[in-house]
């Protein structure tokens, strides 16, 4: 049995309602109103990060995310100056931490990856196989004729990817005096096709490469390691004898999208990863030839276990 209230009840009911539904209404539209901005580095890792953020965004939280492609210090800059909202995947740069973070206050720290990355210099197994005696950067003036290539003279051969990639081989082959020439292959692409035709021709190369990345186990590539990291090893650029250091990649936001972005910015904080994961989206876009956001939508039917955590306290559309 229902009993139909006074029609005064009603009105007012509806008159306190409705403000409060406009309210909601506008803070939602605040809150989306402006296009989530994504910066997205040269790597496929870190492609791999935007694609499958960027998707969610879009279609459990309601954004509108445009995508930037951009090298790291450019990511900062815009960062820090409010054309992009977030870096999904930093691998260390101290100097424009302190200059965005600490001096000019524009930017925050927004959490770990869940990667740890690892550069280094690296040969293929069937190389260490033939040559066993290569067990550190000392043997390599010895092995230097081995990696001659016609782009580098009578120098052994570093390929190298991008001049853009955080890299100081060419101060590391000065100052441990290396009889080797850094070769730019000019990106990563250009560096994955020819490190995969080396390989197929099991043909000896040297090449500056990192971890986590789903070439390195496909290649079998070895590192050769470099003189330890320290701490304060690599203060100085000009003269460091140092090889790189572990590296849990990091996340950093604007911090006025951080303030003002309530659940885009939660949820790009909770974004993390491991490295199986950033593996296997980047495979489907480097090796099978997927787009960024079909290997984004194949990863996230398989794995909602995964970025559902992502979400937990977190309004969805």
């Amino acid at each position: 049995m229902s009993v139909t209230p006074p029609r005064r009840t009603i009105a007012v009911t509806l008159a306190i309602i409705a403000p409060l539904a406009l309210t909601a209404c506008s803070g939602e539209s605040a809150d989306k109103a402006e296009s989530v901005v994504l910066t997205e580095p040269t790597w496929t890792g870190g492609q791999a990060n935007v694609a499958v953020a960027r998707y969610l965004l879009e279609k459990k939280l309601g954004y509108d995310v445009k995508v930037r492609r951009m090298d790291e210090k450019d990511s900062w800059s815009a960062l820090g100056e409010g054309k992009a909202d977030a870096i999904l995947e930093d691998w260390g740069h101290p100097d424009l931490e302190k200059k965005y973070i600490n001096k000019k206050d524009t930017v925050v720290p927004a959490g770990q990856v869940g990667v740890t990355g690892k550069i280094g210099w690296y040969v293929p197994e069937y190389v260490l196989d033939k040559h066993p005696e290569l067990t550190d950067w000392k043997k390599l003036n010895r092995l230097a004729p081995l990696f001659r290539t016609a782009r580098s003279g009578g120098k052994g051969q570093l390929l190298e990817g991008s001049p853009e990639f955080l890299t100081h081989d060419e101060t590391l082959i000065r100052t441990l005096r290396l009889n080797y020439k850094a070769v730019y292959a000019g990106s990563e692409k250009a560096q994955i096709a020819e490190i995969q035709k080396r390989t197929a021709r099991r043909e000896p190369f040297l090449t500056y490469w990192w971890r986590p990345h789903w070439l390195a186990n496909e290649a079998k590539l070895k590192e050769i390691p470099l003189p330890a990291h320290y701490e304060g090893c690599d203060d100085d650029p000009r003269t460091l004898t140092c090889g790189y250091p572990e590296t849990p990649l990091k996340k950093y936001l604007n911090k006025a999208f951080s303030k003002k972005n309530g659940n885009a910015a939660k949820f790009l904080k909770n974004f993390q990863w491991g490295e199986d994961d950033q593996n296997e989206v980047a495979r489907m876009i480097a090796k099978d030839g997927m787009s960024p956001r079909a290997a984004a939508v194949k990863w996230i039917k398989a794995n909602p276990e995964t970025w559902k955590v992502w979400l937990w306290g977190i309004e969805q559309d």
